[in-house]
C-alpha cells in the first residue's frame, strides 16, 4: 500500500521513529481493499483544548503536542477506508494494530496502541511511550 501525499506531509511532523513505523506498516498492508490513512498527527494547545471540551480527548499531556526539544508529534491517529467510505470498525482497527505493531517490532520501535488502554480505550491513536520518548 502506498501512503498519500497528505500521509507524508503528516510523517514529517511526526517523530521519525513513528514516521519508520507507519511506512513499514504502509508496505505491510495486506489488504488490497482497505487502506489505512493518517487523520491526526500535530495538534495545537488550542485543538487539544477543543477536543477535551468536545469529549474526544482527556488530557494536555497528549502525545500529538509537539515535543518540548524536537517539536515534533509523538502520536498519529489512523483510520481504514473502504472505497471512498471511512470505517470506523473495531474489528479494522484491530486488524489495522496487528499490522502496526507488527510494524513496531520490525524497526525495533516501542510502541503503545490507544486500543489497549484500560481507562480510554482510544483505538485510532498510536504513540511513542513517555518513558523511551520523553519528548
Amino acid at each position: 500500500m502506498q501512503l498519500t501525499s497528505k500521509d507524508e506531509a503528516h510523517l514529517k511532523r511526526v517523530h521519525p521513529d513513528l514516521a519508520r513505523v507507519i511506512r513499514r506498516a504502509a508496505a505491510m498492508w495486506p489488504h488490497k481493499d482497505q487502506v489505512f490513512f493518517i487523520t491526526c498527527s500535530t495538534r495545537t494547545l488550542e485543538e487539544q483544548k477543543k477536543l477535551i471540551a468536545a469529549g474526544a480527548s482527556r488530557t494536555l499531556r497528549s502525545r500529538h503536542l509537539p515535543g518540548k526539544t524536537n517539536k515534533l508529534s509523538h502520536a498519529v491517529d489512523l483510520a481504514v477506508r473502504m472505497g471512498k467510505t471511512v470505517r470506523w470498525d473495531e474489528s479494522l482497527f484491530v486488524q489495522m494494530s496487528k499490522t502496526i505493531k507488527a510494524a513496531a517490532k520490525a524497526e525495533k520501535v516501542t510502541l503503545e496502541w490507544g486500543g489497549d488502554w484500560k481507562t480510554f480505550s482510544d483505538k485510532p491513536h498510536y504513540q511513542l511511550p513517555w518513558k523511551q520518548y520523553p519528548g
